[in-house]
C-alpha cells in the first residue's frame, strides 16, 4: 500500500482548464492519441535520465535498462503507463502538470471558440502531451520520484480534470513516473492487450526506448502440454525500439516517417515533406528534417522554443537546439545526431563550437533544398507558403549567403492575377517582363486592396507592366535587403523618379518634358500654396485617372514601415512627401484656372486626397472635410 502524506489540493492554471475543456469535449474522434503522447513523454524522460547519468551514473540506481511499460486491468477498467526515466519532484509535478509553461498559450486558447473548438487539429498546434489522458480517463493518478532522490520523496498527483488537482508526498521505491488512467465507461476498449499493442505499433514503433507489455506464459511438459499452475508473467517488447533516423532510408516507410514526425513535433497532422540525410567525412552526422503542414501558435514569437532535437551518438542532449538552423527556418522540426560534439555539450558550448556553424550551414542548405523540391508541387507549396511564407521572408535580411536561394522560394501577389493569393514567383515575373523592361517593380501598402488600388499603378496598368503587390508587415523590410534577382534590380513605384526604362519610347519622353515645361508656373504656385507641407511639387506621367499622388524620396523609409514603427513607440524624423500632379486631369485643369484663397484650398485638398489614397493619416482631418465641403457646394 502507498501511504500519502502532506496532501494538498491546488487549482489548475486558467489555460489548463480551457485546454482540458477543449480536449474532453472536442477530441472524441482522436482519443487514441493519448497513448502516443504518454509514450512520447516517457521516452523523453528516459532520454533525459540517460543524459544526466553521463555525469552521475548513480542516478540509474542500479536500473540502467531504460524502458516504458504498459499494462491494463480489465476489471478495474484502468490502463497504466510507467517509465524508469528521470522522474519528477514536487516542484516539477506542479510545474509540468498544473500549468502550461509556454508563453502565448492563454491568448491562443481565447481565440478558440464556437465552431473552432470542434476542430481537433487546432490543439495540434502546440501539442497536448500529458493532458490527452483526460480524453479517455475521468480520473488520472500520477506517481513519480526523481532519480537520485530519497525513497520518501515520491509524489502522487491526482485529478479528475475538473479544475483542481491533489498533490501528496508518498514513499516510492522506483524512480521514474507511473500514470494510471481510470478509463471512462465509453473508453473500455483501451483496457485490452490487442488494442494497446496496435496503438503502440501504429504510433510509437519508432521510439528508441523499448515499450513493453506483460505476457502470460505457461510452462509445458515434455509432451508439449501446459502444466497447471505454472503461469509466469514475462515482459514482451512490442515496438521496433530502434532510433528511426539511424535506420537505412530504404527500410523506412512513409507512414513511419510521418509517425516519427508526430512524435518529434507533438503534432496531429502529417508533415508536408521531409529530408533524411547521413553525412560522413570531416563531419559525421545524421539529420532528419520535417516541414510541418500547419504552424504552431507561437510561430511569430522569435524568442520562443524552436530548433531540432539534438543527439550525440544516439544519446539525447537537448530539445529545441536552435543553434543548427537560422531563425527564418524556425518552423522546421526534426532530429540531428552527430559524432562531432562531446556528450557533455551545453547550449553555451554550442555557441562557441566552430563545428556547429558548419553543421548549421549544411542543414540550412538542406532545408532550402527541401523547400525547392516541395515547390515543384504547386498545391503543396501553396499550403506551405500560406502557413510559413511571412517567416521565410525574414531570410534575405538574415542570411546574405543564401539570399538568391531564398528569393527563388518567395511568392507574391501581383497585378498579373490581381488576387490576394501569393502564388507568383520572381522567376514567373521575369519571364513575363515587357520588352525593354529592366526592373522588377513593386508597391508596399497596408493591405492588398490598398496596394491593388494605388494611383501609382495607373501607368503600369496602361502599359501592361506587372507590379508585385506587397502587404505583409515584413514586406518593406524584405525589400530593403532583396536588392536584385536574375540580374534585375527592384524598384518601388511609390519612391523616387519614375523610370520605365526602354518601355517608353523617345517621343513619349519628349512629350513629357514639354508638358513639364509648360506647367512650371502651376508647379511653382502649388509649392507656394502648400509651403512646408511638401518637399517638392512636380507634374508626372505616372497617373492616368487620379489627379495627384504623393511620392517619397528613393531611399526614404516607406509609409507602411513608418506606421509600424510609430505604432511601436518609435520617434521618427518628419519626412515631407513630393506631390506629383496629373496635368491631364480635370481637377488639375480647374486648379490652374483658379486664383487666391480658392487655389490654396484646392491645392491642399489634392495633397490630402493623395495622402489618403496611400493609406496615410491626415494631421487635421476636420479641416480637410471643411475644404472638401466648400468645394462641393461652390
Amino acid at each position: 500500500m502507498t501511504t500519502a502524506t502532506h496532501e494538498e489540493t491546488l487549482g489548475f492554471q486558467t489555460e489548463v482548464k480551457q485546454l482540458l475543456n477543449l480536449m474532453i469535449h472536442s477530441l472524441y474522434s482522436n482519443r487514441e492519441i493519448f497513448l502516443r503522447e504518454l509514450i512520447s513523454n516517457g521516452a523523453d524522460a528516459c532520454d533525459k535520465l540517460r543524459y544526466a547519468a553521463l555525469d552521475n551514473d548513480a542516478l540509474y540506481e542500479n536500473d540502467s535498462k531504460l524502458r516504458i511499460e504498459i499494462e491494463h486491468d480489465r476489471d478495474a477498467n484502468t490502463v497504466t503507463v510507467r517509465d524508469n526515466g528521470i522522474g519528477m519532484n514536487r516542484d516539477d509535478v506542479i510545474s509540468n502538470l498544473g500549468t502550461i509553461a509556454r508563453s502565448g498559450t492563454a491568448e491562443f486558447l481565447q481565440q478558440l471558440s464556437g465552431e473552432q473548438q470542434k476542430d481537433a487539429n487546432l490543439i495540434g498546434q502546440f501539442g497536448v502531451g500529458f493532458y490527452s489522458s483526460f480524453i479517455v480517463a475521468d480520473e488520472v493518478t500520477v506517481r513519480t520520484r526523481k532519480a537520485g532522490s530519497d525513497h520518501a520523496e515520491g509524489i502522487e498527483w491526482r485529478s479528475k480534470g475538473e479544475g483542481e488537482f491533489t498533490v501528496a508526498q508518498i514513499e516510492r521505491e522506483a524512480h521514474g513516473t507511473e500514470i494510471i488512467l481510470h478509463l471512462k465507461e465509453d473508453a473500455r476498449e483501451f483496457a485490452d492487450d490487442y488494442r494497446l499493442q496496435g496503438l503502440v505499433r501504429k504510433y510509437s514503433d519508432h521510439i528508441e526506448v523499448p515499450v513493453r507489455m506483460p505476457k502470460l506464459e505457461t510452462a509445458k511438459d515434455d509432451e508439449g502440454n501446459p502444466i497447471e499452475g505454472s503461469e509466469v508473467v514475462t515482459w514482451e517488447t512490442v515496438n521496433e525500439a530502434t532510433a528511426l533516423w539511424v535506420r537505412p532510408k530504404s527500410d523506412i516507410s512513409d507512414d513511419e516517417y510521418k509517425a516519427f514526425y508526430k512524435h518529434v513535433a507533438h503534432d496531429f497532422t502529417d508533415p508536408l515533406t521531409w529530408s533524411h540525410n547521413k553525412v560522413e567525412g570531416k563531419l559525421e552526422y545524421t539529420s532528419l528534417l520535417y516541414v510541418p503542414s500547419r504552424a504552431p501558435f507561437d510561430l511569430y514569437e522569435r524568442d520562443g522554443a524552436r530548433g531540432v532535437k539534438l543527439y550525440v551518438q544516439r544519446v539525447f542532449i537537448m530539445d529545441d537546439a536552435e543553434q543548427f538552423l537560422p531563425l527564418y527556418l524556425r518552423f522546421i522540426k526534426g532530429v540531428l545526431d552527430t559524432r562531432d560534439l562531446s556528450l557533455n555539450v551545453s547550449r553555451e558550448l554550442l555557441q562557441q563550437d566552430p563545428k556547429v556553424d558548419k553543421i548549421k550551414g549544411a542543414l540550412t542548405k538542406r532545408g532550402l533544398d527541401m523547400l525547392k523540391k516541395l515547390a515543384k508541387d504547386k498545391e503543396q507549396y501553396q499550403t506551405f507558403w500560406n502557413t510559413f511564407g511571412s517567416v521565410l521572408k525574414e531570410g534575405p535580411g538574415e542570411d546574405a549567403a543564401n539570399r538568391e536561394k531564398i528569393a527563388e522560394l518567395l511568392r507574391f501577389a501581383t497585378t498579373h492575377t490581381d488576387t490576394a493569393i501569393q502564388n507568383q514567383s520572381l522567376a514567373d515575373y521575369v519571364e513575363r517582363m515587357k520588352e525593354g523592361q529592366q526592373k522588377i517593380y513593386y508597391i508596399v501598402a497596408d493591405s492588398f486592396n490598398a496596394a491593388k488600388s494605388s494611383p501609382h499603378l495607373e501607368i503600369f496598368r496602361k502599359k501592361g507592366i506587372e507590379v508585385l503587390l506587397l502587404s505583409d508587415r515584413v514586406d518593406e523590410w524584405l525589400m530593403n535587403h532583396l536588392t536584385d534577382f536574375d540580374g534585375k534590380s527592384f524598384a518601388d513605384v511609390a519612391k523616387g523618379e519614375l523610370d520605365l526604362g526602354d518601355v517608353e519610347d523617345e517621343e513619349e519622353k519628349k512629350a513629357q518634358e514639354e508638358t513639364a515645361k509648360s506647367k512650371e508656373e502651376l508647379v511653382k504656385q502649388v509649392k507656394e500654396a502648400l509651403g512646408a507641407s511638401v518637399q517638392e511639387v512636380k507634374v508626372t506621367n505616372r497617373l492616368t485617372d487620379s489627379p495627384a499622388c504623393v511620392v517619397l524620396p528613393e531611399h526614404e523609409m516607406g509609409f507602411q514601415m513608418r506606421r509600424i514603427m510609430e505604432a511601436a513607440g518609435q520617434t521618427l524624423p518628419e519626412v515631407k512627401p513630393i506631390l506629383e500632379l496629373n496635368p491631364s486631369h480635370p481637377l488639375v485643369a480647374r486648379l490652374e484656372s483658379t486664383e487666391g484663397e480658392r487655389f490654396t484650398e484646392l491645392a491642399h485638398i489634392l495633397l490630402d486626397q493623395a495622402i489618403i489614397a496611400e493609406g496615410g493619416h491626415l494631421d487635421d482631418p476636420a479641416t480637410y472635410v471643411k475644404r472638401l465641403n466648400s468645394l462641393l457646394t461652390a
